[in-house]
Parts: structure tokens; sequence; C-alpha cells
């Protein structure tokens, strides 16, 4: 036997390795996990606390209680109305963000119940063409606030988000105006929206409505501002501080309002939601 028909023969006969989606590195501290480990501390590293990135239906499994959530405008999709096409066309883009989320936006909208407390929630899914705003986000988050001051419960939205979607132009951006004012309609009906930043927001959603909770949270380590830190080095030709645009170094200088762990989000929600919303039935 030669050395080939020995190779095959040896490789044919190991055992098979687990899938790769068995397991998971840390990005900080280089820890191989077990999946099923991570996930059942909310997808925390067991080893160094780093919070890893998640998707909408992970989080909402996280924070709705048992069989409350039902989600709304599900069947809403993005047109196109520029014909965009960069390296691809933005049709081809938004049939692979379906492809790899099931789902045709970068937002979920629904309502639940948080540990008993009634509310709208939008959660951003970055696998979905990096979670940025475009018309079908900003309208599902229009309707969120419609429904929390027909509802007279608070509004919480979740953000992982690159931007403003380019392929969109100013129909994007527009969102932004969009979702500020009808904010301001829910702060008129004294409801409350909590805002919570994940890893990462960025852009024109750290530009809008993700700094516009009356109480602002993030995740911790989570990476958040409007530019990256290697344009604005660029731009003003110095080094930037240590820890810059974490949430840690954005609570220290007053831009955030709370870091909150996975393992405690869902009480601090629920109390925010308790103390600041009317005490309503929720209607699924």
């Amino acid at each position: 036997m030669n050395f080939g028909e020995l190779f095959k023969r040896i490789k044919k006969d190991a055992p098979k390795a687990a899938p790769q989606s068995h397991w998971i590195k840390c990005k900080n501290c280089e820890a191989i996990m077990y999946y099923k480990e991570v996930a059942a501390q909310n997808f925390v590293c067991p080893k160094c606390g780093l919070h890893l990135r998640i998707s909408a239906v992970d989080r909402i499994d996280m924070l709705a209680d048992k069989e409350t959530f039902h989600e709304f405008d599900e069947g809403l999709k993005a047109c196109d109305p520029l014909g965009f096409s960069d390296k691809k066309s933005y049709a081809d883009r938004l049939e692979e963000g379906y492809k790899k989320t099931g789902r045709h936006s970068a937002a979920i909208a629904g309502e639940c119940l948080i540990d008993g407390a009634p509310a709208q929630v939008v959660v951003f899914d970055f696998d979905f063409m990096g979670g940025s705003l475009g018309s079908v986000e900003g309208e599902k988050i229009v309707r969120a606030v419609d429904r929390a001051i027909a509802k007279r419960q608070g509004l919480v939205i979740l953000s992982a988000s690159g931007g403003a979607r380019m392929q969109e132009s100013t129909f994007s951006l527009m969102q932004m105006a969009k979702t500020s004012a009808a904010l301001k309609k829910l702060s008129d009906a004294k409801l409350p929206f909590i805002s919570i930043l994940t890893d990462p927001t960025f852009g024109g959603v750290s530009a809008s409505f993700a700094f516009l909770g009356d109480v602002i949270i993030a995740e911790p380590g989570a990476m958040i501002g409007f530019a990256g830190a290697r344009v604005i080095k660029q731009t003003i030709g110095a080094d930037l501080p240590e820890g810059f645009q974490s949430a840690e170094f954005l609570l220290e200088y007053g831009l955030i309002d709370m870091v909150v762990g996975r393992d405690v989000l869902k009480k601090t929600l629920s109390d925010l939601l308790r103390f600041t919303a009317p005490r309503v039935a929720i209607a699924i």
C-alpha cells in the first residue's frame, strides 16, 4: 500500500469533526467554546464576558416572555426606486439578505410582554445588509410608534446597524427625520422610548432615533458612534483616547445612561417600563 492510499484510508476511518457551527471562537480572548454552552448564557463569553453579536430572533427569545411575541408588518418589502447597482444590484443584495435571515428587512417589529410588562419592540438584525436603515425599517418604527400610542405602551428599539442604507440614497436619509418626528409624537403622548445600543450602532441610526431615547442603554463593550474611529483619526490628525466609542467610554462622558449586561437586561427593561408606562393589558 503506497502513501497516497494509506492517507485516504486514514482520512476515511477518522472520526467526523463536529460542524463548525457547533463551536464559537471568542474574538476577544480567542477561547473556543461549545455553541450550546454560550447560547445558555445569552451568547456571552464565559471566559472574558464579551457580548457576542446575535441575531434579532435570538434577542427576541432572550427578552420576550414565552409565547407572547406577536410580529407586525412582516410582509413589508423594500423596492428599488433608483435601480441601484454597485458591485451587485440592490435587488440581489436584498435577496442575499433574505436567504441569510429568512426575512425581507433588517428590522423585526412586534409587541410582547417583557417580564410581564407590555411593550412595542423593534429589533435590528446586523445580518441583513449590516442592519442598515432603509424605507422599510423606518416605516416599521413609525408603525410601532403608532401602535404604542394607540395601546398606551412603551417602545423599545434594539439597534445594531452600520447606518443609513446607501442603496436607497435620499429615501434612506429621510427615515432619520421620519422616525425622529414619530418619536416626538410618542414623547407628546408621555410614553417612554427605551433605546438599546448593541454592537455595532453607527451612522444614520446613531444620528437619529438611537440617541433619542428617554433612557439609552448599551450592552457591555458595544462599539457606538457616527463615523468609524479610523475615519475620525484621519480627519483630525490625532490619536484617539483608549476605549474610544465603546459603551463604557460613552457612559463615562454622559452620552448614554446605562451599560447593562444581557443577564439582567430583561429585568431592567421590565422595571423601566413599569415605572414609566401606563399599566395596561396586552392584546395579542
